[in-house]
C-alpha cells in the first residue's frame, strides 16, 4: 500500500472512532416501509427522535426505537467522560438497504402458482455530537 493510501486509511479509521454506529440486520419488514420511519428521524436531536419513534404507530418504529437506544448506548461507552445532557447528541446518519429475499409459492387459480416475496432489510444508525462538530468547524478555520 502506498503512502497516500495508508493516511487516507488511517484519516477514515480516525474519523470512525468518534462516531457511534448501530446495526439492525435482516429485520423480517420490507425496506420501504421501514425508510418510511427511518425518514421521520433523520437529522434529529436524540431526545426528539425517540420521543417520535414512541408515539408512531407504525410497526417498524418499536424496533427503530430499540436501534436508536442502542446507538445511544455505543456513544456512552466510546465517550465516558461526555454526559450525554451536553453533548446534544443527534442522528447523524440513518439508512435502510434490503436485505435476503425468500421466495415462496402462493396457489393460484387453474394450478398456477404466485410468487410471494418476503422482504427484508438492514438499518444502520450513526450517532454523533453537535459538540464534536463545534469543535472541528474551530480546528478547520485556524
Amino acid at each position: 500500500m502506498g503512502a497516500r493510501k495508508r493516511i487516507a486509511a488511517e484519516q477514515r479509521k480516525e474519523e470512525k472512532k468518534n462516531l457511534a454506529t448501530a446495526m439492525l440486520s435482516r429485520c423480517p419488514s420490507s425496506p420501504r416501509k421501514m425508510r418510511l420511519v427511518v425518514d421521520m428521524i433523520r437529522g434529529v436531536e436524540v431526545n426528539r427522535a425517540l420521543d417520535i419513534l414512541r408515539f408512531s404507530t407504525k410497526e417498524a418504529s418499536k424496533k427503530v426505537e430499540k436501534l436508536l437506544l442502542s446507538a445511544i448506548s455505543n456513544w456512552q461507552k466510546k465517550n465516558e467522560d461526555v454526559r450525554i445532557e451536553k453533548s446534544n447528541l443527534y442522528v447523524k446518519e440513518v439508512f435502510v438497504d434490503g436485505g435476503r429475499m425468500l421466495k415462496r409459492l402462493r396457489p393460484a387459480p387453474q394450478g398456477r402458482g404466485y410468487r410471494v416475496r418476503k422482504r427484508s432489510n438492514h438499518v444502520t444508525i450513526i450517532v454523533d455530537s453537535r459538540a464534536n462538530i463545534q469543535e472541528q468547524v474551530v480546528s478547520h478555520t485556524n
